[in-house]
């Protein structure tokens, strides 16, 4: 079942009342730089698309619509920010009505034609189209927007994040042939998840992008994309999930040969939208065990994970646009100041995570440990819960991996360094002779498989074994006297030894 969708249809359509929001209300704190905001199409020759309403058999390359934001240069006096509705032509634009009168845009798609809304075209926001960027090196977001949503769905949050020195980047939520997603959602979450891929590679033009720092972001159908980018590119270093559909489709998730929860290895935080009550559940048929369940959190291992759930917001809050414009639900929608507080936070919380993994800032990172009430919130605006990674086994094999990365050479000092990283490490005798006399017969690697005999011998003292085994290292290499040597120390440590014993008559006559 298409969840994630049908949820944003049925949770919203029946009781509603209009929103009484603005940007100035949402109070975000913007950074110390001035923000950038470019927006341009380029394709992708690698995959094909038709325009749905051009109503032609004519296939071409999939358009990609870029935005993005950025830290920019002092604006000049005579620089105005862009407004609402300059935001709202890209989505017509991407909508594929670049031609429709600007008064047509809100009769013509999601959001009601009121006065309220009219008035939220004129707002000004905080992005200057194209100014220079800023000098330095900024660390990449890439945004995923919602269910078939626009670049611009969450441009305030876009502006913040810009504004505190992150690139952001994002391109609208399409289907694999046309704008609109067919029933198949694995095959529209991989198509996504390549449009994500195909702006990482776009960030790569862009001269201030630290792409050595790249975080993923999604909402809603985004975050499920995401999680595929994710456990697929190394290059991912955070996952930030804004009501991600991977909580509620986890199962289109598993038809991804790409796909596994062991292979999220890196912070991942997930904010949810609040209980969904009784009466809701019920009237529109939906799945209790929603506001309970969490597959794919509960599933993660080998990372540290956050999640987060916001009281006073639903599904459609977690973007710039549903805060401004989407219809309210009277059966459960919190008032609008609460859910502009709520969305206050959310950025809040996005910009710390984002601080704390990328700029590895222990401040931010505190932030995000904390409980909620030591960061100025009450539990009726936010619950917060956090798991730690499983400790990894650090294993022989482990050991050995880095060993052989350094030639088998200062094996005491990395096992210094191993155990006291891995405390519980204990490397077992019987590992050790064994590997050492696979090394020390190869004639290419004889003097390695020496290194881990004198390891073993240092770490194993009373071992007559080691010692005849390291002996007989010595005399496969030519060097009689160390055989000696050695051979004599395994026969002080047993007497008994009939090969120490053989081996001395032998080098001895």
């Amino acid at each position: 079942m298409r969840l994630t969708f049908l949820l944003l249809l049925t949770l919203f359509q029946a009781n509603l009342f209009m929103a009484q929001t603005s940007l100035e209300e949402i109070d975000l704190e913007h950074g110390q730089y001035h923000v950038g905001f470019k927006h341009y199409t380029t394709s992708d020759s690698t995959r094909t698309y038709s325009r749905a309403y051009d109503y032609t058999n004519k296939e071409i390359d999939r358009p990609i619509p870029v935005s993005i934001w950025y830290p920019s240069e002092q604006k000049s006096s005579s620089q105005e920010p862009l407004l609402v509705l300059d935001y709202m032509k890209i989505l017509a634009e991407e909508e594929e009505w670049e031609h429709l009168p600007n008064e047509q845009i809100l009769n013509w798609f999601y959001y009601a034609n009121t006065p309220a809304n009219q008035k939220h075209l004129s707002e000004k926001t905080k992005a200057y189209n194209t100014p220079g960027f800023s000098k330095g090196k900024f660390p990449v977001v890439i945004y995923s927007p919602s269910f078939q949503a626009s670049s611009i769905e969450n441009f305030a949050l876009c502006e913040y994040l810009a504004s505190h020195g992150f690139v952001v980047i994002s391109s609208p939520s399409r289907g694999t042939k046309t704008r609109w997603f067919s029933n198949n959602d694995a095959m529209e979450m991989e198509t996504q998840a390549r449009d994500v891929e195909f702006l990482m590679n776009e960030a790569g033009k862009i001269s201030i992008a630290d792409n050595d720092r790249i975080a993923i972001m999604g909402f809603s159908f985004g975050g499920l994309a995401n999680i595929i980018v994710q456990n697929r590119n190394d290059k991912v270093k955070a996952i930030v999930s804004l009501d991600g559909s991977e909580r509620y489709q986890y199962g289109t998730l598993t038809q991804s040969n790409f796909f596994g929860p062991q292979h999220i290895d890196v912070p991942y935080i997930h904010m949810a939208q609040k209980d969904i009550p009784d009466a809701v559940l019920k009237e529109d048929k939906v799945d209790s065990e929603l506001n309970w369940k969490f597959q794919l959190f509960d599933s993660i291992t080998n990372s540290q994970a956050y999640q987060l759930k916001f009281h006073n917001l639903t599904h459609s809050h977690f973007s710039t646009l549903g805060v401004l414009f989407a219809d309210r639900d009277t059966r459960q929608d919190k008032a609008d100041s609460e859910i502009m507080v709520s969305y206050h936070w959310l950025a809040k919380y996005t910009l710390n995570f984002l601080e704390a993994i990328l700029n590895e800032g222990d401040k931010a990172l505190k932030y995000i440990e904390n409980k909620p009430s030591a960061n100025g919130l009450t539990d009726r605006l936010l619950s917060h819960k956090t798991k730690a990674p499983k400790e990894k086994v650090f294993d022989f094999r482990n050991f050995n991996d880095l060993a052989f990365a350094q030639n088998y050479k200062n094996l005491p000092e990395l096992y210094t360094s191993t155990t006291r990283e891995h405390p519980s490490f204990k490397i077992p005798e019987g590992n050790l002779n064994t590997l050492g006399l696979q090394l020390v017969f190869n004639p290419n690697r004889s003097q390695q498989g020496i290194n881990v005999f004198l390891l073993a011998t240092q770490l194993y003292p009373n071992s007559s074994n080691l010692y005849d085994s390291l002996a007989e290292g010595y005399l496969f290499m030519g060097d009689d006297q160390k055989a000696i040597e050695s051979f004599e120390k395994s026969l002080e440590l047993n007497s008994g030894n009939q090969n120490a014993i053989s081996r001395l008559k032998q080098l001895k006559k």
